[in-house]
This record gives structure tokens, sequence and C-alpha cells, in this order.
């Protein structure tokens, strides 16, 4: 089952992901779900585990060109930040789960520097009902959902709001 490509289809899709480009719905209140998800070797990983980190958590698939042109300044952030209680996750939505992934990762020369989970249809209902990629959260230390990107942002967008919460 594709969480995508069989709903809303590719163009569905990107015209979702172009409407709401510069989309911030936050909820500063609200706790971000817990989640059991497998990394790229397998291994189990916890949302819960990162408490006390600021966290990013950026949904997205190997087959999106926005998702893909995101992933440099992902990992420019990642190596800048992670010594400052900074997280960075990508929670992979590629239909076909983690062969996917890796097949695409190898199609597209993607290199990611940060932690790269594999999603499901639960976690992406879990977080709101996932309906355009990249859907980009910004997690407080306390696990609170700060801010909600949908759509390519610039690199600017999440540096300003990473110095203001790694103060």
């Amino acid at each position: 089952m594709s969480l995508f490509k069989d709903g809303l289809g590719i163009k569905g899709l990107f015209l979702g992901a172009v409407l709401l480009v510069g989309t911030n719905c936050a909820s500063p209140t609200k706790k971000a779900p817990d989640f059991n998800l497998p990394d790229m070797s397998g291994r189990s990983y916890k949302l819960s585990d990162l408490k006390g980190k600021v966290v990013i958590l950026d949904f997205w698939a190997t087959w999106c060109p926005p998702c893909r042109r995101g992933i440099p300044d992902f990992n420019s952030l990642y190596k800048e930040y992670q010594g400052k209680g900074v997280e960075i996750i990508g929670i992979a939505l590629d239909e076909g789960g983690r062969e996917e992934v890796v097949k695409g990762m190898a199609e597209y020369s993607i290199t990611i520097d940060y932690s790269v989970l594999i999603g499901n249809a639960e976690v992406s209902r879990l977080y709101g009902g996932i309906e355009a990629i990249p859907t980009t959260f910004i997690l407080d230390q306390e696990g609170r959902i700060s801010a909600k990107y949908v759509g390519l942002q610039e690199k600017a967008i999440f540096e300003t709001k990473l110095k203001k919460m790694t103060k």
C-alpha cells in the first residue's frame, strides 16, 4: 500500500506541497506523539529517548524532488548543531519500506548524515496525517511541537528557529 501514490497521486501531492509552502502551523503546547520505528539497520528507535533535545522530524521520500533538495541543508544543520543538543531525524515514507529507501537513496545518490527511520501509515496518522512532503516538525526539549512546516523551506528558517531554541 502506498501512503501517497494511490490516494492523491504524485501530482496531487506536489500540488499540495506547492500550495502549502511556507505554512507554519504550530501548537506549542501539544506533545509530539512517541513512536518506535526501525532505522536503516533495523534497530528500534524511540522518539522518547531524545527528551531534553531539540528535534527536527522531517517526513520525506526518496522519489520526492523537494525532499531531496532539502537534505543538504539538513546535513549542514546537523553538522552545525549536533553538539548543541539538536537531533535531526528523517522519516522516510517510501512505498516498499527499507528496501525501497535503500534503492531510492542509491538511485538518486542521496547521502544523509543524520538518522533515517522507516516510516509507516501509523506514524503519519499520529502526526496529523502527512498529506504533503516534505513535512517538517520542530520539537522543543520537552518533546512539544514548536513548529510545523509543509513544503520545502529555506535553511535560514530552521537556523533562526534553532538559534532561539538552543540558547
